[in-house]
């Protein structure tokens, strides 16, 4: 990637945080092997940067042969950042409602590196749900999500240049082209249920640019095909989110998303 040319560029630290990302929401703990794998490092440099992690607090090694787990010092992180970023803690009660009124799971995400991450979900209180949950990562391409994401940006160059071989700059510019248009005339994103990178997810999705943020978060409903049809994302789903998402922008005292370059 270009960054890692530029010398202002810690090449360790970002390997470093590439083995927390290896961790996800499911996992029994993970041996150095299993994290390598994930990451592609080296087995070698990840035991170095597990062991720094684990002394620091970052990562749990209770035992010698024991798997590595997410330690207490993340948790810090995590509530300091969350404090910090005022539309989370906003938007929370607007999507359990959006949620319960839908059937339907709310999912906050944003970018990570090159996919597109889950850090809230809202379940509806009465209702079976999808299994996605917060660590989850969707692509770019295939997701109404990335492509709600891709849209409402001025310039995705740097994305595809991150994404590598899974999005070339010619399909990036298609999906951001088409969200864009969209957005103009609905106010929210379906990407094609046909191509989605997951046959067994429909969802539709809204970007939201946070004035203190320099690229956009998205907010998304998803469910199962046969509990939300095309047609009901496009006629009921679809605009209860852009309403949903347009109060929080009030709540805010911010003006509209599209206003902000979207349109």
């Amino acid at each position: 990637m270009e960054e890692e040319t530029d010398r202002r560029f810690a090449t360790t630290l970002a390997r470093g945080l590439s083995v927390l990302r290896a961790f996800r929401p499911g996992d029994d703990g993970l041996g150095n092997a299993e994290i390598s794998e994930r990451t592609g490092l080296p087995k070698s440099t990840v035991s170095r940067l597990t062991f720094t992690l684990q002394k620091l607090g970052y990562l749990n090694h209770a035992h010698r042969h024991d798997r590595y787990r997410p330690g207490p010092a993340l948790l810090v992180l995590g509530n300091t950042a969350a404090a910090s970023i005022s539309f989370v803690d906003l938007s929370g009660p607007l999507m359990q409602r959006l949620a319960d009124a839908t059937g339907t799971l709310g999912l906050l995400l944003v970018r990570d590196d090159r996919k597109m991450l889950i850090v809230r979900t809202w379940r509806p209180r009465t209702v079976a749900s999808l299994w996605l949950e917060v660590g989850h990562r969707l692509p770019f391409d295939g997701s109404s999500s990335g492509h709600a994401f891709l849209s409402g940006l001025s310039d995705p160059t740097d994305i595809v240049a991150r994404a590598g071989d899974d999005l070339t700059a010619d399909r990036a510019q298609a999906i951001r082209a088409d969200g864009r248009a969209q957005l103009m005339s609905r106010g929210y994103v379906i990407a094609d249920p046909a191509a989605y990178f997951a046959p067994n997810i429909h969802a539709v999705a809204t970007p939201f640019q946070p004035r203190d943020m320099t690229e956009p978060v998205v907010f998304t409903c998803g469910a199962l095909p046969e509990v939300l049809s095309v047609e009901r994302m496009r006629d009921e789903v679809g605009p209860r989110l852009r309403d949903t998402v347009a109060e929080l922008e009030r709540i805010m005292g911010q003006g509209p998303t599209q206003a902000a370059g979207f349109a």
